[in-house]
């Protein structure tokens, strides 16, 4: 039944199923883990690394992409999909910089490139992006904020959350373990217990894991700071 339905996102199967959508949320449930924690200084990002080869220079972060000062994102998916969005949402950041003389409120960025990605759901000859983003941001009004983004523009704003390989296992244990107030090395505790619960890898090493967090620095501006 589904390959009658499948080969267009703007079709719908008798059930109310876009399947091209639904195959787009399976490549990301196939990519390597991203897991958000808000604690209480900040917001902490931790990418599960694929490791492809001793040879391979390394020449940017293959998890995580600075939108702004203020907003990162974490990457689980096709990274050339999430390359496109990147790019999209950094040009809204800084046209929204220029216009208006202060930073982009995050869901403001978050809501404008769901809208672009909606769209490519919505006619044909296009696919849906393979890319969920987690979104790291900070403004005065509402301090630090994480959200999810998925193909279909769906997004929403959560506390603690998880994407890519595993990731309804990874939700499991955030359920039971996250509390708010966490410390940064609390946080980062919580997310190796759970790369290491949910990792197909036996064994779980730096190499395999990117982290950064996003914190206010002394000036009270947010600073993106990556782990060596």
């Amino acid at each position: 039944m589904a390959s009658r339905y499948d080969r267009r996102t703007t079709t719908f199967s008798p059930d109310g199923r876009l399947f091209q959508v639904e195959y787009a949320m399976e490549a990301i449930r196939q990519a390597s883990a991203c897991i958000g924690i808000t604690y209480d200084k900040g917001i902490l990002l931790v990418g599960e690394k694929n490791i492809k080869s001793k040879l391979w220079i390394p020449e940017r972060s293959e998890k995580f992409a600075i939108i702004a000062d203020h907003i990162v994102v974490a990457i689980a998916g096709i990274t050339a999909d999430a390359n496109i969005l990147v790019d999209d949402s950094q040009l809204n950041a800084a046209r929204y910089q220029y216009k208006y003389q202060q930073p982009m409120p995050l869901e403001m960025c978050v809501h404008d490139t769901c809208n672009y990605t909606q769209y490519f759901t919505q006619f044909g000859g296009l696919r849906p992006f393979g890319v969920s983003m987690l979104w790291a941001g900070y403004n005065k009004k509402d301090g630090f904020q994480l959200f999810h983004s998925d193909p279909s523009g769906n997004y929403a704003e959560w506390q603690a959350t998880s994407i890519g390989n595993n990731a309804k296992s990874a939700q499991s244990i955030l359920k039971e373990d996250f509390k708010e107030g966490l410390t940064l090395d609390e946080a980062i505790d919580l997310c190796i217990k759970i790369l290491t619960k949910t990792m197909d890898s036996p064994t779980l090493d730096a190499d395999q894991l990117e982290l950064c967090t996003l914190r206010l620095d002394d000036k009270g501006k947010p600073k993106y700071h990556q782990f060596d």
